[in-house]
């Protein structure tokens, strides 16, 4: 027994081994186990020949799988880690690091159609800076994420076009320029590849200040006099974006999905072509020439408003607009996030830390129905927190305040009925990111804040407000409760957070009517009233909240769509007369599509750079041909749960609306680019919209360009927190001695409801 017990091994010597699974290894052992170097072979047939340590497979060997893939390099543990090539069965090849057996770090892959990659891999995924080379040479220099092009990159084509600017999901989204071969040039905004917004054409040669947001987008310094993007070197772009980018620096994580192979760059448009034409032929004089630019407003990449304009009077008259509109719309949406340093910085952290303590407490309470005592000033939270923390509350960086929360009983429940998860409406508000501060569109003075994830609006209050909000809370709870698809505002939260100077700042939390996917073009504030009720063409502005006067439309929506919609409002006013509330709006928001006609060009000049991209046709699979509706230019398919491309937003809950042409069906609505919504009262409704001048006298018709449009539609009633008391009464006296009193906005509670019903009884006609 004991010399079977001191069996011994010899290092040296390479032996062979049969495992009872058929596989076989030949090479060198430390005592019972491999150790140095060896070849495994698998009974699939693949193969591992190089380095062991311990029975482990690590060092530097080649793996040769059954299918003919090969690779040489790192490996630790069995995994393929450290620096390798793989030379793929399909004549891709791949040089670079490697980390689980996925790309990760810095590498290079050559595709089987000779397309290359050189940049930041991360778990398998292309993510962070990197270049992308086409067999037919187009490139692309920049940001990537989730195996897309995705942040700020140049692309060039083989014809000579070349885009700088931002790029989303593989297609150029915010703001850039793209200068075409013959030196014309286009600056403006972008929405999922297509020119979307407002933006500024140069005829070619134009010059072109370097103002300092140029420089910031773009990389040019701020001392150059001028630039002239005729004479700019594509290659010069390039290497300032490499520069920048820093293209050897390790970055997060992205998708390994199909790269796109894009063949060729965008064409020319006719418009362009038709500018650069007659521009040409029509100078005045060489030294003009270079002066005259044309502002552009697009949508869908369809050229719906043109204005020529001398430079030196656009830069006279709008550069401090074009700062505010145009160069500094952010891709991530609207609003200023809060940073530390910004004046609303330590009254959002201590906001976050309130909500965090209070839904945080509130939470455990097991759900029940609410009860009298639940409503009222005196149903409330109240603590106290200091910087160095409590045995109740933790320390914090922030200054100390108290902090009240109202009814939180009453709104955990509200936000239950509307599925929002304890958890998400944290995460959303008190996250680890910011909010976001937008400026207030009324005359209130109110700060508004959004939530970085966009779902919730959080809105600063007068204390007569509060009151209004507490005394209707019993009847508003029973009003929401009762009609699920109501378009009254949802509220979510009411706090107070006083600071030790004594300033007491009061916050509601509502849901976030705008939160989709499309980009709201024109959004309006309808009350019913006409004094005053227009803005100012020179504060007009993309993202400005025009009033009933600014309006041009009426909307054509499907005829059951329109009765539910009025029976809703009319439940709605009903709640809000008998609160005595009056100065209410609604709230309407307009996503344009491209006219229909228009729409199909562009539709089959895309045609073939979608097919070649399948992320671009992310809507096409999910459609079932046999269940299509046609909503005059939309297209409406039979509701499927699992196909939608979100999920409802915070403001809504209702059930779906029903199409007449889908047999009295739940419908979602499929835009191509974007996907399939959900359709619901006030939320994702497609419709018509007409100028009213052209209503009233030839009516809709489709074949007048630019006069048609299909619309997507947002509603909501909003500020249904103003009584009809003593002040407003004496407002509506004194008013009504200068101006007609069916025209101002302070009436009483009953005429107001009839008056808003009425105005938009005419805004929505029937068909």
């Amino acid at each position: 027994m004991e010399n079977s017990a001191d069996t011994t091994y010899d290092e040296d010597i390479i032996r062979e081994e049969h495992l009872p699974n058929g596989d076989i290894y030949v090479g060198k052992f430390h005592g019972p186990v491999p150790h140095g170097f060896g070849k495994y072979t698998w009974t699939d047939g693949a193969i591992y020949e190089g380095e062991w340590d311990q029975s482990r497979i690590t060092g530097k060997g080649k793996v040769i799988w059954q299918s003919g893939a090969v690779y040489e390099g790192e490996v630790v543990g069995g995994f393929l880690e450290g620096s390798g090539t793989l030379k793929g069965v399909d004549g891709s090849f791949y040089d670079g690091s490697w980390h689980m057996s996925k790309y990760d770090g810095m590498g290079m892959k050559t595709y089987p159609n000779s397309d290359v990659y050189e940049g930041i891999w991360k778990e398998g995924l292309q993510e962070g800076d990197g270049k992308y080379t086409w067999s037919n040479g187009t490139t692309y220099v920049g940001n990537w994420k989730c195996g897309k092009m995705s942040g700020k990159g140049v692309m060039q084509w083989t014809n000579g076009d070349l885009y700088n600017g931002y790029w989303h999901n593989g297609l150029m989204h915010g703001i850039g320029y793209y200068r075409y071969n013959d030196g014309i040039v286009y600056v403006g905004t972008w929405s999922k590849g297509l020119k979307d917004g407002q933006g500024i054409l140069y005829p070619a040669g134009s010059k072109i200040p370097c103002d300092p947001l140029f420089s910031e987008l773009f990389g040019y310094t701020n001392n150059c006099p001028s630039v002239n993007f005729k004479g700019l070197c594509p290659e010069k772009i390039i290497f300032l974006i490499l520069t920048l980018v820093r293209l050897f620096r390790r970055s997060p994580r992205i998708s390994n999905g199909n790269i796109p192979v894009i063949e060729g760059g965008c064409s020319l448009s006719q418009e362009v072509c038709k500018i650069a034409s007659s521009s040409s032929g029509s100078k005045r004089d060489t030294e003009n020439e270079g002066d005259m630019v044309y502002e552009r407003e697009y949508m869908q990449g369809v050229l719906i408003m043109e204005r020529p304009r001398y430079w030196d009077e656009l830069k006279a008259t709008s550069v401090k607009n074009r700062k505010k509109n145009l160069w500094r719309r952010q891709v991530k949406g609207p609003g200023e996030t809060i940073y530390k340093g910004h004046k609303s910085y330590f009254l959002m952290l201590n906001l976050q830390l309130g909500i965090r303590y209070t839904v945080g407490k509130i939470t455990p309470v097991p759900l029940r129905e609410v009860r009298s005592s639940d409503f009222g000033p005196r149903a409330r939270i109240r603590m106290y927190f200091p910087h160095e923390g409590t045995q109740y509350t933790p320390p914090h960086h922030s200054i100390n305040f108290f902090w009240k929360d109202y009814c939180p009983m009453v709104f955990r429940n509200l936000r239950e009925m509307f599925k929002i998860d304890a958890a998400d409406y944290m995460m959303s508000i008190c996250g680890g990111d910011s909010l976001k501060e937008l400026s207030s569109p009324g005359k209130s003075g109110s700060i508004f804040y959004l939530s970085q994830d966009e779902r919730f609006v959080i809105k600063t209050l007068k204390k007569t407000e509060v009151k209004v909000l507490l005394k209707m809370l019993p009847k508003y709870y029973v009003h929401v409760g009762a009609y699920e698809n109501t378009l009254i505002t949802k509220f979510f939260g009411l706090h107070r957070i006083t600071l030790k100077s004594g300033r007491k700042v009061r916050f509601v939390v509502m849901g976030n009517m705008f939160r989709t996917e499309l980009r709201i073009h024109r959004r309006y504030d309808l009350k019913g009233s006409t004094q005053g009720r227009f803005t100012k063409k020179e504060n007009i502005k993309e993202t400005t909240t025009l009033k009933d006067l600014d309006l041009t439309y009426v909307f054509y929506v499907e005829k059951s769509w329109r009765e539910a919609l009025f029976r809703q409002i009319s439940l709605d006013c009903m709640f809000l007369e008998s609160q005595s509330i009056i100065d209410y709006s609604m709230l309407l928001g307009i996503h344009f599509r491209a006219p229909e006609h228009l729409r199909s060009h562009l539709d089959q000049d895309a045609e073939p750079l979608e097919s070649e991209n399948p992320a671009a046709c992310n809507s096409s699979d999910s459609v079932n041909t046999d269940e299509i509706f046609r909503q005059k230019g939309f297209l409406l398919v039979a509701h499927e749960p699992g196909s939608v491309s979100s999920a409802p937003g915070s403001h809504i809950r209702g059930s779906m609306v029903r199409a007449s042409e889908a047999g009295d069906e739940e419908v979602d609505l499929v835009l191509p680019g974007t996907g399939r919504l959900r359709v619901q009262l006030g939320v994702n409704m497609p419709a018509r919209a007409c100028l009213k001048d052209q209503d009233k006298t030839a009516g809709c018709n489709e074949d007048d360009t630019y006069k048609v449009y299909d619309v997507v539609l947002y509603l909501g009633i909003i500020d249904i927190l103003q009584e009809y008391n003593m002040k407003k009464k004496m407002e509506h006296c004194v008013k009504s001695l200068k101006y007609d009193p069916l025209s101002i906005s302070a009436v009483e509670p009953s005429l107001y409801a009839k008056r808003f019903i009425s105005f938009l009884d005419k805004v929505f006609p029937e068909q």
